[in-house]
């Protein structure tokens, strides 16, 4: 019982620092931070925009993949791989 307790608390953990990432990125950088971010060009747009527009949406498929990889190492750690 320990070890499922143990696993899902790594499981939460992962989903709650990858929604941190994904809420920084997408809410803070695309619409509060924007004016500040926008002082800055990437790509020759400014990037708050970049942000708002493309920036979170790369961020969500990059946390994606990251999810998967980081879920399939907690998997194997407790013994619940798929096989």
């Amino acid at each position: 019982m320990a070890n499922n307790n143990n696993y899902w608390k790594a499981n939460i953990s992962l989903i709650v620092k990858c929604l941190a990432i994904w809420f920084t990125v997408s809410y803070l950088f695309g619409i509060v931070f924007v004016d500040a971010l926008n002082t800055i060009r990437l790509g020759g747009y400014k990037l708050g925009f970049w942000f708002a527009q493309q920036g979170s949406i790369y961020t969500f498929v990059i946390l994606v993949f990251y999810y998967a990889k980081s879920m399939g190492k907690i998997d194997k750690e407790f013994g619940v791989e798929e096989k």
